[in-house]
């Protein structure tokens, strides 16, 4: 097929990558512009634009499709797509690209829908506990992930699995779903299906609001939170007075310990009462320092047992 590919973070990556692998022709790739990063607030190109840059295929960066649209949907309908790709793009696609390909546009969408619709489906599901997620190949239309879904995969989601860890299996099993459902439209082996809006859920983006850590909640809910907001935006507590991050824990236990919550329950592990259990620390970062694992990190500010944390 000649394929146009919509994509601009790591999550994109894979299915890009599938799709040079696998032999289609990836005639442009569009993503979000350029963005200040690190220190010094240089521009730096998405993930997926030094891809296709690698590949020596042409990048296009609309701001939107509304200020420039034209311009750009002329492009698009002069490379005449068998399929537009869409992997996390960050931009709505107005009705006259989506009527452009022949096949249609195939969005790539890190949850089963109609669970999770939005932008964040990975996190919210980490975040609300869930035991099972997965990918969906699905038709685009107009509303924001709405669209008859194509095929899906799903998989377990890990007991102390973050966000970051299942972005990134997700974002695997989702280049190699795509290229499943491009050969089986290309033999008219699909038949799309309406998803069900009685079972629809939304997943809206996550804000620095939501890293506090509450130790007055249940442990699950406590862990949840850590392994959700794992690596952005990250949750944190205050240390002596200091901020600490936290990117992963574990559930010790979940009988009450006797301590109030937020009190350190066993100084040599790190571990933190909660309402109604015990939670363990396993990778932190202390201001002003890296990222590491806890045992790293006590070694050198070991705890006395009398710290609470805020």
């Amino acid at each position: 097929m000649n394929i146009i590919f919509m994509g601009t973070p790591d999550f994109a990556v894979p299915a890009l990558k599938a799709l040079y692998d696998s032999g289609h022709n990836v005639t442009a790739v569009f993503c979000q512009p350029d963005k200040p990063k690190g220190r010094g607030y240089k521009l730096a190109p998405p993930p997926v634009k030094v891809v296709a840059q690698e590949h020596g295929t042409p990048v296009y960066q609309p701001l939107s499709f509304k200020k420039d649209g034209e311009e750009y949907i002329g492009i698009i309908s002069g490379l005449k797509p068998d399929c537009i790709v869409v992997a996390a793009y960050g931009k709505i696609l107005p009705k006259t690209v989506l009527e452009i390909p022949r096949y249609g546009c195939v969005n790539i969408h890190g949850s089963l829908l109609p669970k999770y619709r939005g932008a964040a489906p990975i996190q919210r599901a980490v975040l609300d506990g869930e035991k099972e997620t997965g990918v969906t190949t699905m038709l685009m239309n107009e509303g924001i992930d709405t669209g008859d879904i194509l095929l899906q995969e799903s998989t377990y989601i890990g007991k102390n699995e973050t966000s970051a860890e299942l972005f990134d299996r997700l974002a695997e099993m989702g280049a190699g779903l795509l290229l499943r459902t491009l050969e089986q439209l290309e033999n008219n082996g699909i038949v799309p299906r309406r998803q069900e809006e009685s079972e629809a859920s939304y997943a809206p983006m996550l804000s620095k609001d939501m890293c506090p850590i509450d130790f007055s909640q249940p442990v699950k809910k406590v862990h949840n939170h850590i392994c959700g907001l794992s690596d952005w935006p990250c949750a944190v507590t205050a240390l002596n007075g200091k901020r600490l991050k936290v990117y992963k824990s574990e559930i010790i236990s979940e009988t009450p310990s006797g301590k109030q919550p937020g009190e350190i329950v066993d100084p040599k592990i790190f571990s933190v009462a909660c309402s109604d259990g015990v939670i363990r620390f396993t990778e932190v970062q202390s201001e002003g320092s890296k990222r590491m694992k806890t045992e790293d990190y006590l070694r050198g500010k070991p705890l006395n047992g009398k710290e609470k944390l805020m």
